[in-house]
């Protein structure tokens, strides 16, 4: 079966200590590794303000990570815990085409 390639974009709540977004990183790494995703690239791109508010926040830490799957568990994962986590406020996943 052919590996499919994923991009994962999400942000992280800007009032969130350094302790716990580094928990929510590693986490959400073990996620898409338990679904049966391998990780290409897991990298911070930093604090950055939003063009209009999101959840009354002004500013939000964005993280993206790239991995191919073989099916698509380890997104729809992702998708279902990102959903209920409060430190996340946005998410957006993009397959990849070769």
């Amino acid at each position: 079966m052919a590996t499919t390639k994923y991009e994962i974009t999400y942000i992280i709540r800007p009032d969130v200590d350094e302790e716990s977004k580094k928990a929510v990183v590693e986490n959400y790494d073990k996620v898409i590794a338990d679904n049966g995703g391998t990780m290409v690239e897991s990298k911070d791109w930093g604090k950055r303000h939003f063009a209009y508010e999101i959840n009354k926040y002004r500013e939000g830490v964005y993280h993206i990570m790239t991995f191919t799957a073989e099916n698509a568990d380890a997104v729809d994962e992702f998708g279902r815990l990102s959903k209920i986590d409060n430190a996340i406020l946005r998410s957006m996943t993009v397959k990849i085409d070769k």
